[in-house]
């Protein structure tokens, strides 16, 4: 590894959190799947982490590696034909993937907890929603059914589910999508975990919804100081919630920065066309901004930058060499606090 890329590994790694060590500390890591075709590499080399209290968003179309990189957190990828061939996943310093599986298990659930994208599929369409909040505290915590119960009840109240008493006893398919996806918030904070990891929480929500899901998220948060890792490919959702961003493209990692710095003076393309591709008021009636192509095929990702077919600042040297993530600075190479870029040309793109 050369002096710049160490360099650049300490930027993205330094957080707005506590300032202590982080809760979570992905290094390097690399995921892949092996298919009839070819191995498909969806995680290539990822460097984030996240401290108590700190929200890290993570941004990037679909095929990104934004949920791979979740579920091999989590412990959660089929494998095979899922494989991590090399990477540390360090939970409070300790590495989970040099874990016992019954290790890893004591801390899925109790201290990291995942939301997922599409409640009604997660959910178990045949139980009660009571009966599946109560499980987290019969399993961990060893309570009768009755104790269990009412647990699921405090749990949905929390949640602001209303008349949770009466609706206890209900199944999933009897919640809308808003309050299906509040019930797998209660599940998720049920032990009151360290880190929460949420999955494309408002897809497929109307906007009003997503709003108070995303506020009781932040709501939830403050209160227990948790850690929480936002996966989306919602440039808005974030933008209140978020204190740092990590932008994904083909399994990489491909610009860091503080939210608001972030969406002030983006230092890469690829996030530069996400922000462009947002609706705004002032340009209504105009034409929506999209960028062209799309995301690459994991079984063959493009040689140099992987954005390079798709990229309109794209030169000879981007077809041939991989953009290391580095630093970003000023015009007088102050460097900017927690700003990384993997771009062979990002002065440019942030400096105009």
């Amino acid at each position: 590894m050369t002096t710049i890329e160490k360099t650049a590994d300490d930027a993205v790694r330094e957080g707005a959190g506590d300032g202590g060590t982080p809760l979570l500390e992905v290094r390097d890591l690399h995921v892949e799947f092996h298919t009839r075709d070819g191995v498909a590499k969806a995680v290539n080399g990822v460097n984030y982490n996240v401290h108590a209290g700190e929200t890290l968003a993570v941004l990037g179309e679909s095929g990104s590696g934004k949920s791979v990189t979740a579920q091999a957190i989590m412990g959660i990828l089929d494998m095979p034909p899922g494989r991590i061939p090399q990477g540390q996943i360090l939970f409070r310093g300790e590495d989970m993937l040099t874990m016992s599986a019954e290790d890893r298990r004591k801390i899925r659930g109790r201290k990291i907890a995942m939301i997922f994208q599409d409640a009604l599929s997660a959910l178990n369409p045949v139980l009660s929603v009571g009966y599946q909040l109560g499980e987290m505290f019969r399993v961990h915590q060893g309570l009768s059914k009755k104790d269990a119960k009412a647990k699921a009840i405090e749990l949905m109240d929390r949640v602001r589910i209303p008349a949770a008493k009466e609706r206890v006893s209900d199944y999933p398919h009897q919640f809308s999508g808003g309050m299906r996806q509040r019930i797998m918030i209660a599940m998720a904070m049920a032990l009151e975990p360290d880190l929460i990891i949420a999955d494309e929480p408002t897809t497929a929500l109307d906007v009003t919804v997503q709003a108070q899901v995303m506020d009781l998220l932040a709501e939830l948060q403050r209160e227990y100081h948790m850690g929480l890792i936002l996966i989306t490919h919602d440039l808005g959702v974030v933008a209140d919630v978020a204190d740092k961003i990590a932008v994904m493209y083909a399994g990489r990692i491909v610009e860091t920065a503080p939210v608001h710095e972030l969406y002030k003076r983006p230092a890469h393309p690829y996030t530069q066309g996400l922000l462009e591709s947002i609706p705004r008021l002032d340009r209504k009636g105009q034409e929506l901004y999209a960028i062209k192509g799309l995301p690459p095929n994991l079984l063959k990702i493009p040689t140099g930058c992987a954005f390079n077919p798709r990229c309109p600042r794209a030169e000879d040297i981007c077809r041939t060499e991989v953009p290391a993530l580095v630093p970003v600075t000023e015009q007088d190479g102050t460097e900017l606090p927690g700003r990384g870029s993997a771009c062979h040309f990002w002065k440019e793109t942030i400096h105009g």
